[in-house]
C-alpha cells in the first residue's frame, strides 16, 4: 500500500493529520492493513501504535489506560523544573508518563509513583523499567508512611472534566477512555481537592504540589489551594492550551 493510498483512506476517515499518520502507520511494519482498519475506525492513533510521543520519548500505551496528551507536557516541565535531587510522587499516573519525563530529563533523589487502577500501574512498570516505587491504590493510600514530610515534589494529572461534559469530550477519548480518567466531578475538581488536602501532611518544607486544570478553573483551584495553607501559584502555556496550579509548602513549617 502506498503512502497516498493511505493518506486517502485517512483522509475519508476525518484524520486532520493524515500526511503524519500515515508516516507513522507506514513505518510499522506487515500489520499496516489492520492498523489502518482501526484508525480509520477511529481509535486513537497512539493506541493503535502502541506508543504516544511525550517530551521527545516514546511512551506505551495500552488500551484502559489514559493516553498522555501532549499539553500535559507542560506540567511534567514544571515538575521537571523542581525534581533534581527531590523526592519525587506522581500519582494518578497511567502510563507514568511525566515520572518517564523526570527520570530522563533530570536526576530526582526517589520516585514514588502510584494509581488506583492495577491495569496502570502495570503499564507504569514497563514505562519506568524499574527506575520507581510502584503503588496501586487511591490517591496517598498505598504510600509509605515514612515519605510523610518528605515529598518536594507532588505531582498528578488528575481528572478534571466536569460531569456534564463529558458527553461532549471528543469521539476517541468517550468512546476509548474510561470515565474515571477523565470525570472531575461536579465542577471537575473533586480529584484535585482530595489531592490539595492530603498534599499537606505529605510535602516537605518547601515542597510542592501540582496539577493540570482548565484555565475557566485555575481562579477556584488556587482558591482551594490558599484554603490547604499553601502558597498557590499559576503557570501557563497558551501554545499547548496547558494551565498548572500549584500549591507550595512554606519553607518555614
Amino acid at each position: 500500500m502506498t503512502f497516498d493510498e493511505v493518506v486517502t483512506i485517512l483522509r475519508a476517515a476525518g484524520c486532520v493529520w493524515a500526511e503524519d499518520e500515515a508516516r507513522l502507520l507506514l513505518e510499522s511494519g506487515p500489520d499496516l492493513p489492520h492498523l489502518l482498519e482501526r484508525r480509520a475506525g477511529g481509535e486513537p492513533l497512539e493506541l493503535v501504535l502502541g506508543w504516544a510521543e511525550f517530551r521527545g520519548l516514546r511512551v506505551k500505551v495500552t488500551p484502559g489506560v489514559f493516553v498522555p496528551r501532549r499539553r500535559t507536557e507542560f506540567l511534567a516541565g514544571q515538575a521537571i523544573s523542581a525534581a533534581a535531587g527531590q523526592v519525587v510522587v506522581e500519582l494518578c499516573c497511567g502510563t507514568a508518563a511525566i515520572s518517564v519525563a523526570v527520570q530522563h530529563e533530570t536526576e530526582p533523589a526517589q520516585l514514588h509513583v502510584s494509581d488506583i487502577d492495577p491495569a496502570a500501574t502495570a503499564l507504569a512498570a514497563v514505562n519506568l523499567d524499574g527506575t520507581a516505587h510502584l503503588y496501586t491504590g487511591d490517591l496517598f493510600d498505598p504510600l509509605p508512611r515514612t515519605l510523610r514530610d518528605r515529598v518536594g515534589v507532588l505531582v498528578a494529572n488528575v481528572p478534571y472534566v466536569p460531569t456534564a461534559d463529558i458527553p461532549f469530550l471528543p469521539a476517541e477519548s468517550r468512546l476509548h477512555e474510561p470515565d474515571v480518567t477523565v470525570d472531575g466531578g461536579d465542577d471537575g475538581l473533586t480529584l484535585f481537592r482530595r489531592l490539595v488536602t492530603g498534599a499537606t501532611s505529605w510535602l516537605a518544607p518547601g515542597g510542592r504540589v501540582m496539577s493540570e486544570v482548565s484555565a475557566r478553573q485555575a481562579p477556584l483551584a488556587q482558591q482551594i489551594v490558599a484554603g490547604q495553607g499553601l502558597r498557590a501559584e499559576m503557570r501557563e502555556d497558551e501554545d499547548r492550551g496547558a494551565v498548572v496550579v500549584i500549591g507550595v509548602r512554606d519553607p518555614g513549617t
